[in-house]
């Protein structure tokens, strides 16, 4: 199954919005079925399937966790640490979709 193309669209048109500095240095690679957004070469977010990746520092992940069609990432059949899932309901605006990446990118920063 191919990953959600329109989301990862979406994603790079929030990423414009960024400062310089830091949208200059995202790339993208095709990983796990679907497409991951790395800062400096460290993974923040990406689109696998339907749904959003997202990392998220260990001390925010009990909040993140309560948020609406939040699961955590079971690529593996169990949950991976510090990686959550997000269904479409749970980035249908731009704000929401913004709120993720922005996780994503904080969890990278503190890996460079």
């Amino acid at each position: 199954m191919a990953y959600n193309e329109q989301l990862s669209k979406r994603i790079e048109a929030s990423l414009r919005y960024f400062p310089k500095d830091i949208s200059e240095a995202i790339t993208q690679k095709r990983m796990f079925g679907g497409i991951v957004f790395l800062y400096k070469g460290k993974m923040a977010i990406g689109v696998i399937k339907q749904d959003l990746m997202v990392r998220v520092i260990s001390a925010k992940m009990d909040e993140t966790m309560k948020k609406e069609a939040v699961r955590p990432m079971d690529f593996t059949k169990k949950p991976i640490k510090e990686y959550i899932y997000v269904g479409a309901k749970g980035i249908e605006t731009e704000e929401e979709l913004q709120f993720y990446i922005e996780l994503g990118l904080e969890h990278a920063l503190t890996k460079v």
